[in-house]
């Protein structure tokens, strides 16, 4: 059986829209809550869109750049956007009106490869756009932030990264997809940020050299409008025409529940990284 019949065809998927109304935060809390209820068998497969506006999003690595202060009060002071600490892998990444998030989440331990996690995502990613004539490549753009094996490009620019996290049976895909404005201009941001961050000081964990250039949206690669609105329309026809079922179950209270303390383990987090500030 190929991935896409494995994964999409004859597959119920619970649709969570999550693209306004939430914290930063309090997303990537609401994907451990559905990774457990996925893995303990509480909830089919989950996919949930999620928007942000004007927040840095780091990874554990940020968190320990030798002039992270600097690095975020140039984010808040001089750019306008917050910066948290999130619980699953990479680098920081730009959120805002423009960037549309969608997280997969499915059954899975060991016997699920990453890189087959990964490609779950990617194929999805594919059948959205498959009517625009591009092709979408897999591998890594040195010079974008938050490099990595899976991030997707086209003709050598960066417009999305996927990360993965796994939690108590269920495996949380996450992709950023740059859909508006500017892809070049958010990475020159981050390029500030790091510069900021680290001040030329030498460190273990090397952190990448950012070239503006290699980054654009979606609407500056395929040359015409669009909008992230679009792109969610655009899911949900590719979900149904891989062959899968929608509903949108609400959140049980046995969920909000754990949500609590996902959300909770959220706050510990950036407290660190704030008594470091």
């Amino acid at each position: 059986m190929d991935l896409a019949s494995k994964y999409f065809n004859e597959v119920e998927w619970r649709y969570i829209d999550h693209s306004t109304g939430l914290a930063p935060m309090q997303s990537f809390a609401f994907d451990d809550t559905f990774s457990e209820s996925v893995g303990k068998g509480l909830s089919c497969n989950v996919v949930r869109t999620w928007i942000h506006q004007h927040t840095v999003i780091l990874g554990i690595h940020d968190s320990r750049l030798p002039f992270l202060h600097e690095g975020i009060r140039f984010l808040t002071d001089e750019q306008g956007f917050n910066a948290i600490v999130r619980n699953s892998g990479g680098l920081g990444v730009v959120l805002d009106q423009g960037i549309l998030n969608i997280s997969l989440i499915f059954k899975g331990k060991t016997e699920t490869t990453i890189d087959e996690a990964f490609t779950v995502m990617f194929l999805l990613i594919a059948k959205m756009f498959e009517d625009e004539d591009v092709e979408i490549e897999t591998h890594e753009i040195k010079h974008s932030y938050c490099p990595g094996k899976f991030d997707l490009s086209i003709g050598g620019r960066k417009f999305a990264g996927i990360s993965q996290r796994r939690v108590r049976g269920g495996i949380a895909v996450q992709v950023y997809l740059c859909v508006e404005g500017s892809g070049s201009e958010r990475a020159e941001m981050m390029r500030q940020f790091y510069q900021r961050a680290l001040q030329g000081q030498s460190t273990k964990f090397v952190y990448p050299e950012i070239y503006p250039e290699c980054m654009a949206s979606l609407e500056e690669l395929f040359g015409h409008a669009l909008t992230v609105q679009d792109v969610m329309f655009q899911l949900l026809y590719a979900l149904k025409d891989l062959g899968s079922t929608l509903n949108m179950n609400p959140i049980t209270d046995e969920e909000w529940q754990r949500y609590d303390g996902y959300f909770e383990k959220m706050v510990q987090r950036n407290d660190k990284m704030n008594r470091r500030v």
